[in-house]
């Protein structure tokens, strides 16, 4: 019985771990596919400069097929003359250039990127090997052009891709030329291409590395270029780009609306309180009128106590519905000190320009404020 149950223990408990070790393997070949499909891309810049990069392969694969004729014509070796050397050079020269061919930009911008440079390479290995074995084997100098491609991939592929690749190249080479035993040479040149291989990894993680810092420095920069630094939201600069979509999305039929609006009492505030209560005043502002809209439309601040709100209207969410949840929503957040809003209301139309829509709403606004304010006044179509 005590036997019985001891063994029941060791079931349960073996069952666990086998688990975990399935998910650990699981999480691991994760982590490998996510590192080796890694997107090479994520904007208009790092796709101009890997088409750049392509092209120099490209002219880098043209020199070294030209370089091999050279070597086989003028060269005494087992590969002098030989038409098999030719028909590689010819395949090189010949394939290379229809890459540019390829909807490059979309490719590296998801993972077909990746495989069209594993793609590359492997068949690059695969030349260069058969050439090599062409030329004598492990003797021939031409199985150093494979260090010629690690170098290439160093600044272009992530470290998963270089460590694959470099494996694969390995591997290649002893099979082609080791099955039969390494001669010392041959041995040599396998020690120096696994440590050459650590050398472009170290390289790529320093690439990529240096790559993330600078996109999330530009984003940084950009994000601050765009945002208003008191209250954090947009500002004027990226509303009006934003109004400039909108005014070319009218065209097509789409239907929003510009409100600008402006405190009324607020100078009072920063009178009675100082700068510091109108600075809070406004933060809670901006985050009112943020609650007040959805997540697609836009809330800016133009500046000073004025804010403008760019959002799309349909027949269940109107202009009108929208202007009097954002009166009621600074009301609010306003009665204890006095402040309302003024707002002026213009929908977007076609063949209006970004100012014209700006101008149409700021004349409303002011109307709504000579009228007293805490109103809405919508601009005529």
């Amino acid at each position: 019985m005590t036997s019985a149950v001891s063994g029941d223990r060791r079931s349960s408990g073996a069952a666990p771990a086998e688990v975990r070790l399935a998910g650990r393997l699981r999480r691991g070949l994760a982590a490998l596919r996510s590192g080796l499909f890694r997107p090479l891309a994520e904007d208009d810049d790092r796709v101009a400069y890997l088409v750049r990069h392509i092209r120099y392969g490209i002219v880098l694969s043209e020199l070294s097929a030209l370089a091999v004729l050279i070597y086989s014509l003028f060269t005494e070796t087992e590969a002098r003359h030989s038409p098999w050397i030719f028909a590689l050079a010819a395949v090189v020269v010949a394939g290379c250039p229809p890459i540019l061919l390829l909807p490059l930009r979309d490719m590296l911008l998801d993972r077909r990127g990746p495989v069209m440079f594993y793609l590359w390479t492997l068949a690059t290995t695969a030349v260069i090997i058969i050439a090599t074995a062409l030329d004598g084997g492990a003797e021939s100098p031409l199985d150093a052009m494979l260090f010629l491609t690690l170098t290439y991939m160093a600044v272009t592929y992530s470290p998963h891709g270089v460590v694959a690749m470099g494996t694969a190249m390995t591997v290649s080479y002893v099979l082609a030329f080791g099955l039969s035993g390494l001669t010392s040479s041959a041995a040599f040149f396998v020690v120096l291409l696994i440590a050459f291989t650590l050398i472009c990894t170290m390289a790529s993680v320093n690439a990529w590395a240096a790559h993330e810092r600078q996109t999330l420095l530009i984003s940084t920069q950009r994000a601050l270029a765009a945002t208003d630094p008191l209250t954090g939201i947009p500002n004027r600069r990226l509303f009006l780009e934003r109004l400039a979509d909108a005014v070319d999305a009218a065209a097509s039929g789409a239907r929003a609306v510009v409100c600008l609006v402006d405190l009324d009492g607020f100078k009072a505030v920063n009178d009675r309180a100082g700068h510091g209560a109108g600075d809070a005043l406004l933060q809670s502002v901006a985050s009112v009128l943020g609650t007040a809209v959805r997540e697609t439309d836009t809330v800016a601040r133009f500046g000073g106590d004025e804010f403008a709100v760019l959002a799309d209207v349909t027949e269940d969410f109107s202009s009108e519905m929208l202007a009097e949840r954002l009166r009621t929503a600074v009301a609010r957040v306003g009665l204890a000190v006095g402040v309302t809003a003024s707002i002026g209301v213009a929908e977007v139309r076609a063949g209006y320009g970004s100012a014209d829509l700006l101008h149409r709403a700021d004349d409303a606004m002011y109307r709504a404020k000579a009228a007293g304010g805490d109103r809405v006044v919508h601009q005529p179509a």
